[in-house]
């Protein structure tokens, strides 16, 4: 699957720009300054000798504490950047930036992540590339009941009021609409259409991949209770009504406020894009499978509602990834 997104990346991330690179970047990493209500507590560092990705650590009031993946440590956020090749030689350009939105049980600084950026922007593409910190089940919105012992979880207000203009003040971006996408998979492509459309003086380009759209559809409720409950969403678990609230009538008004698929009018104007897959065989990890089954119907709610609107926007159904790319088998993954 890797291939699958990250030449969709590139699809949803493409901007008319001309301009030269050189391999590889060979000088230290930008040096980072508090601001935006972010604290810097571990500088930027490259992740390897290749001088392209670094990845640095702040914390923020707006999530002060969080539930944790075994890798994290509650309250430190780590976002990952990825720049484009030549960058430190190319003087006072300035370059788009792609804000690509981690999944549920995910982080912002894999090895996938990594590759995907470097792959899909190799060979001269002038984008600037950042991942942050979303938490195994922040879902990217600010939480409507967070329990006290984490504190406020402002995971949207930490993104959109932080985290964009806090690039947009250490690096050489083009801090408008027209240079913002902002992209995710899964739980990440539900934030990336849910930021989208609460902010789109933020963003002219908007990609989902596998994302739950459709916070309507019982089952992708089911799915984001159920990560409130689970170990290994993050430590610890919190209430059913953390995020959303109680995800029944009459009390859901916040789970029908967030969902993507019923407010897509505010997209109108943007690139927009989704991609799923059909789960594929079955038989061939059936969790997986029908995980995607449903994040493709809310897809497919989504896409109606887009056309409905007579809204422009892509729409690619690769089924079970046979004929996709090597390796994709249409499965959440």
């Amino acid at each position: 699957m890797t291939r699958v997104l990250a030449s969709a990346l590139v699809l949803v991330g493409v901007l008319a720009w001309t301009g030269s690179a050189s391999a590889a970047n060979s000088a230290a990493p930008p040096v980072f300054t508090d601001g935006q209500g972010l604290t810097v507590v571990k500088q930027s560092s490259w992740v390897d000798d290749g001088g392209r990705t670094f990845e640095l650590v702040v914390r923020t009031a707006e999530v002060p504490r969080y539930s944790t993946l075994e890798e994290q440590v509650s309250g430190e956020h780590v976002i990952m950047v990825t720049l484009p090749e030549g960058y430190p030689s190319s003087g006072d350009t300035r370059y788009p930036v792609q804000y690509h939105l981690h999944g549920h049980l995910d982080l912002p600084d894999t090895s996938l992540n990594q590759q995907m950026f470097e792959e899909s922007t190799a060979g001269g593409v002038p984008l600037i590339s950042v991942a942050v910190n979303g938490s195994g089940r922040g879902w990217y919105t600010n939480w409507v009941a967070p329990p006290a012992g984490l504190g406020p979880q402002n995971w949207q207000n930490f993104h959109l009021d932080q985290a964009i203009p806090f690039i947009d003040a250490n690096l050489r971006t083009i801090a408008t609409r027209e240079g913002r996408v902002i992209s995710g998979h899964s739980m990440g492509g539900f934030g990336a259409f849910h930021y989208a459309e609460t902010r789109p003086d933020l963003f002219g380009y908007v990609g989902s991949f596998s994302g739950g759209l459709d916070l309507a559809n019982q089952l992708q409720r089911i799915a984001v209770a159920g990560s409130t409950q689970l170990p290994g969403s993050g430590t610890p678990t919190v209430p059913v009504e953390a995020i959303f609230g109680p995800p029944v009538w009459p009390l859901d008004t916040a789970w029908n406020e967030a969902s993507p698929a019923q407010h897509v009018e505010s997209l109108r104007g943007m690139g927009v894009a989704m991609y799923t897959g059909d789960g594929g065989n079955l038989l061939d990890n059936p969790v997986q499978a029908a995980i995607e089954n449903v994040a493709r119907e809310t897809n497919r709610v989504t896409h109606g509602n887009l056309v409905a609107a007579g809204i422009a926007h892509t729409f690619i159904g690769y089924g079970d990834g046979g004929k996709w790319a090597e390796g994709c088998r249409g499965k959440h993954t």
